[in-house]
């Protein structure tokens, strides 16, 4: 099939490695020191890898390729984890369970001030939300996995200020949520798309119905991943 993917120019690639991380899906990796798509099938044609080249060396082409294969993605990523030591023998890599140990934070003597919640709209659920709810009208239009707000623990500050939230979980939801978000983003004026996912491989559903939802809305609006850790970091950081 003839479709859109990824070209690298390897005359233009100082051999970063930004690309080959930037990449969810695992299609790039490096070779003698040059960034190089691997598999036709593991590239969405979405460009994640795009804005993280430093040198422009990656470029979008429309050529015959192998149609993109989410599940041969998915069991790429758990093939690596295994080789990690973080699967269990069945089941989802990322119902592993583990203890995550950390410091006491200092006694204080006074109350520390109360927190305010940045939530600025309700509900959150992605399956609940009205598709032409008000509040969509120039929102900056977050989209997080269930369990980044239990993770992360600035994740008000850092995330739900200013943003409108949707929350859902690919795994315990049998839905398709591409459909609901491409017709958020397509009948409303979204200024940008925030996802924040687990590094955990059942998150990767949430990220590619967002991806689906940007693409099938026929807008091009500024988006981003943002990874968090079981331990509550974020993975950029």
């Amino acid at each position: 099939m003839k479709r859109r993917i990824i070209e690298i120019d390897e005359n233009k690639c100082n051999g970063c490695g930004a690309c080959a991380e930037a990449c969810h899906e695992g299609a790039i990796a490096m070779v003698d020191g040059k960034a190089k798509l691997m598999r036709d099938d593991y590239c969405d044609g979405l460009g994640d890898c795009l804005p993280a080249c430093p040198t422009g060396a990656i470029t979008f082409v429309e050529r015959e390729a192998a149609a993109y294969d989410e599940q041969a993605v998915m069991e790429n990523k758990q093939r690596k984890m295994r080789k990690e030591g973080m699967t269990l023998p069945c089941g989802c890599p990322g119902s592993q369970s583990r203890n995550i140990q950390r410091q006491d934070a200092p006694a204080v003597e006074t109350p520390q001030t109360q927190q305010t919640s940045r939530l600025s709209q309700w509900p959150v659920q992605i399956k609940l939300v009205p598709v032409n709810a008000p509040y969509f009208d120039g929102a900056r239009l977050l989209i997080a996995a269930d369990c980044t707000a239990y993770a992360y623990a600035a994740f008000h500050e850092r995330f739900i200020k200013g943003h409108i939230t949707l929350v859902g979980c690919p795994k315990l939801d049998s839905v398709d949520y591409s459909e609901k978000l491409t017709e958020i983003i397509r009948e409303n004026n979204i200024r940008s798309v925030t996802v924040i996912r687990m590094e955990v491989p059942c998150c990767g559903g949430l990220e590619l119905a967002a991806k689906k939802a940007l693409q099938q809305s026929g807008k091009f609006i500024p988006w981003q991943v943002v990874t968090v850790t079981v331990d509550g970091r974020l993975k950029e950081d």
